[in-house]
């Protein structure tokens, strides 16, 4: 257990195996999911700089050495190149092979498998640095973080062993397919479906607007498998591979932002999938697993909405210190200034909840994690604070913050979306007030 924590974390470090020592506090936090509570850490208003390192209770030391890791990976790596595949609408495969054998890849993946099953808080680690990174792509969480567990929590033996090893190592990308042209947050209104024929299924049907959709190597399709009864009872998941007769992926949407997130329509013709496709042993369980899995997808957008927003913060704040009107830096007028400051405050509560719902999921693991209630708030909330942060970070740039050349004019399109996916905020108001008048 320890060699191997060892080698992956002196991968992280790019330091030798045999220098590496593992705490008896990181094993824990690697292995148990306990979270540690240091008190003495300062929370991020009080520093220099909203992203710096070493701030938060939440968070250990050996948090903030891997921070600096994938903090150095992501902005020389991938941040120079991004533009470009913004412009491609694509990244390279080459990229998620470096993200692999720099051990970047399911890091909460069981050691059984070829993971090392490091805390979530690394995995929160990872989401935050590459959005403070203004890497808004590849869609790498989606890949380890959402698609992955489902597959190691539910999947049969064989198709842990078949898949998980390739999703590491990066020669599997893989993505979800939920919504439909007809149904996006409503998922009992879906029509995908497959019929049973002899020992094998025959699935029918489309998905739209699927992250990953033209690069994925492995896609886990929702389907109806029983249509005598309401959906939530008759729904299935399945694994369908890239290469699958009848499977065929339509053109890569264009997007007004994440455009180097490709996206695309998936089309099922008759597509004839063995047994061993349908996600786990048993039949109709895929709406319980997506209910489990759905709470951690809003909680990741909200990780993501916060960090990206802090990034847009920052990136505000060093422009308008630079920027010249009326003889004297932005910075200098008032009305800046307190357009800062509410920024500034607002952040500093969002991450203060963000960190709350990031415990309680650690807390409630051996349950599930977070609840659909509070993940939805986060989601809610954050979401709405992110587009509130960009409107008001592309007007401190003035004109320039309408060039595509100024990255806040992309963060500002980017950031759109979160109030739409992973079910929109429309729905997150619905879920929160069933509880309240439940």
């Amino acid at each position: 257990m320890l060699s191997n924590v060892g080698g992956r974390i002196g991968r992280w470090l790019n330091i030798p195996v045999s220098a590496v020592k593992v705490s008896s506090r990181l094993q824990s936090t690697l292995t148990d999911n306990a979270p540690i509570i240091n008190l003495n850490r300062p929370i991020i208003g009080q520093m220099e700089n909203l992203m710096d390192i070493g701030s938060r209770s939440i968070f250990s030391e050996e948090h903030d050495m891997f921070r600096e890791t994938a903090r150095k990976f992501f902005r020389e790596k991938l941040q120079p190149h991004h533009f470009k595949w913004e412009q491609d609408g694509i990244v390279p495969r080459e990229i998620w092979k470096l993200l692999g054998e720099h051990g970047f890849l399911g890091i909460t993946s069981p050691e059984k498998y070829g993971g090392i099953g490091a805390d979530f808080l690394s995995t929160v680690v990872l989401w935050e640095e590459q959005w403070y990174a203004h890497c808004t792509s590849p869609d790498c969480s989606l890949s380890s973080d959402l698609v992955l567990p489902y597959i190691w929590s539910y999947g049969t033996e064989e198709q842990k062993v078949n898949y998980i090893p390739k999703f590491l190592s990066g020669d599997i990308i893989g993505s979800i397919a939920m919504s439909e042209p007809a149904a996006g947050s409503d998922l009992q209104g879906i029509r995908t479906n497959v019929v049973k024929d002899g020992d094998d299924w025959v699935m029918n049907g489309s998905k739209v607007f699927i992250t990953n959709g033209i690069a994925a190597d492995l896609v886990i399709v929702v389907a109806l498998m029983d249509k005598s009864v309401k959906p939530a009872k008759g729904m299935g998941l399945f694994l369908v591979e890239a290469d699958t007769p009848g499977f065929t992926k339509g053109k890569n949407l264009s997007k007004i932002g994440l455009n180097g997130q490709d996206t695309a329509e998936l089309f099922f013709d008759n597509v004839r999938l063995p047994k061993s496709a349908l996600l786990g042993e048993e039949e109709n369980k895929g709406w319980q697993m997506l209910m489990e899995q759905l709470p951690v997808e809003r909680l990741k957008v909200a990780v993501m909405g916060q960090a990206y927003s802090m990034w847009m913060f920052e990136e505000t704040r060093k422009y308008v210190r630079e920027r010249k009107a009326f003889g004297k830096t932005l910075a200098n007028l008032q009305t800046i200034q307190h357009k800062l400051a509410e920024m500034k405050t607002e952040l500093c509560i969002g991450q203060a909840y963000v960190d709350q719902c990031i415990l309680m999921h650690l807390k409630m693991a051996a349950s599930g994690g977070i609840d659909h209630h509070q993940a939805s708030m986060a989601k809610l909330w954050i979401t709405e604070l992110q587009n509130r942060v960009a409107t008001q970070c592309l007007q401190l740039h003035g004109g320039w913050g309408y060039m595509k050349e100024y990255p806040i004019s992309r963060a500002f399109c980017d950031s759109r979306v979160t109030t739409i996916y992973a079910g929109s905020n429309e729905i997150m108001r619905e879920i929160i007030a069933k509880d309240i008048v439940a």
